[in-house]
């Protein structure tokens, strides 16, 4: 993710696209399609990455403007780590200045931070800034922002099942004491409601691998765009295409 120019900016309100009460509770994106975007223009791939940072920016000052109560990115998968060793460090040196340049901008907006996944693989200097970020936005009351790095959903189950079986071997809890919501106690995104929608851009129809459990009802939106043109003129239609379904 590219560092941005712009200065500290305090978010205005914006009256959301649909009622409040209507709007879905936790929005999940599979942010798809930068490399694409770079080479359907004959531009190296690292270029779609940069151009995908302010799609970035501006879905998350968007949904922070209009009251969204949570934000869910993939930002890298665990599927990732299979590209080009250039691409990985040049992805991973992007989210460093994305998070210097962000942090502020974040907190000054009262989004809450965390990221999801397997940290500990990421690079020592990420997982600090990371660090940071989280204590810097932990006391913060509105947009809970999560960054899903070095994630897969079924990793994230397997660790899960892990956890309630140790206190099973712990005694602290008995087998017929475990249902849907102990294990939700374990994921990453615990604390968070359930996705209610989930959008992927490049339209494609796969789930790849990402919040399996906590997508389970959500409504899955395709978009034909790629991610460095998703911005949120498209997440307005898909909050409104969303409500027109549910009413």
């Amino acid at each position: 993710m590219a560092a941005s120019s712009s200065k500290v900016r305090r978010w205005e309100s914006l009256p959301p696209p649909i009622p409040d009460e209507r709007l879905p509770r936790h929005v999940g994106i599979i942010m798809d399609g930068n490399g694409r975007w770079a080479q359907q223009r004959g531009l190296p791939r690292i270029r779609g990455h940069q151009v995908g940072v302010e799609s970035v920016r501006d879905i998350i000052s968007y949904s922070g403007q209009i009251g969204l109560n949570a934000l869910t990115l993939y930002a890298f998968s665990t599927e990732n780590w299979k590209r080009p060793r250039t691409e990985i460090n040049f992805l991973m040196k992007l989210l460093e200045r994305y998070l210097r340049s962000e942090l502020e901008e974040l907190r000054l907006n009262r989004v809450q931070f965390r990221p999801i996944g397997r940290i500990e693989d990421l690079p020592a200097s990420v997982q600090r800034l990371l660090s940071d970020a989280v204590e810097a936005t932990a006391r913060n009351d509105g947009l809970r922002l999560s960054v899903a790095l070095s994630y897969g959903g079924q990793d994230e189950l397997v660790e899960a099942a892990r956890a309630v079986c140790q206190q099973v071997e712990r005694g602290e809890t008995q087998p017929d004491e475990i249902d849907c919501a102990h294990l939700e106690k374990h994921l990453h995104t615990a604390g968070l409601p359930p996705v209610d929608l989930l959008i992927r851009t490049a339209g494609e129809q796969r789930l790849s691998n990402f919040l399996l459990w906590q997508a389970a009802t959500a409504r899955y939106c395709v978009d034909d765009c790629c991610w460095p043109d998703f911005r949120r003129d498209r997440l307005c239609a898909a909050l409104e295409d969303y409500d027109a379904e549910r009413r």
